[in-house]
């Protein structure tokens, strides 16, 4: 088995908890943008933004991978965004494993505040489309590694 590591730098055990998730099936685009768009929340309001964007309440906005995404009127400041529904609920679940990690610890979960929260991608899986005549085309599946890192303030 590998050893992964975390690319927060600075970790102090005393004032940070972590909680990180491997070789996840989701689309590392989406996950960078979640990712981005629930850093600097405390952990509450973080867990309604994800709820609300897995029931397509609340879109997230697509402000690396933009070209070709619908607009959408609901997000402030910003034009561009979908409802990553696969990608929210397997960052919350590592949400939900942070906070288990800080209740452990005996942070107070309700000033936690999601400090690094990062996607990195992991290996490819191989695959085959099959193609005319008999042919195949190789396909790849990238999993990815999501961190995150809360600090109570």
């Amino acid at each position: 088995m590998p050893e992964f590591g975390y690319s927060f730098q600075g970790y102090d055990p005393l004032i940070h908890a972590r909680a990180s998730a491997r070789e996840t099936d989701v689309s590392p685009k989406a996950a960078r943008e979640v990712c981005y768009a629930i850093r600097k929340m405390v952990i509450p309001r973080a867990r309604t933004f994800l709820a609300n964007v897995m029931s397509k309440k609340n879109a997230v906005a697509f402000r690396r991978h933009k070209t070709k995404v619908g607009h959408r009127s609901e997000i402030p400041k910003f034009h561009s965004g979908r409802y990553p529904v696969k990608t929210a609920k397997a960052i919350l679940g590592v949400l939900e494993n942070l906070q288990a990690n800080a209740e452990f610890k005996g942070f107070d979960t309700e000033k936690l505040v999601i400090v690094h929260s990062a996607v990195s991608r992991g290996r490819r899986v191989k695959g085959s489309v099959p193609r005319a005549f008999g042919r195949s085309s190789p396909s790849f599946n990238t999993m990815i590694h999501i961190e995150l890192v809360g600090q109570e303030t």
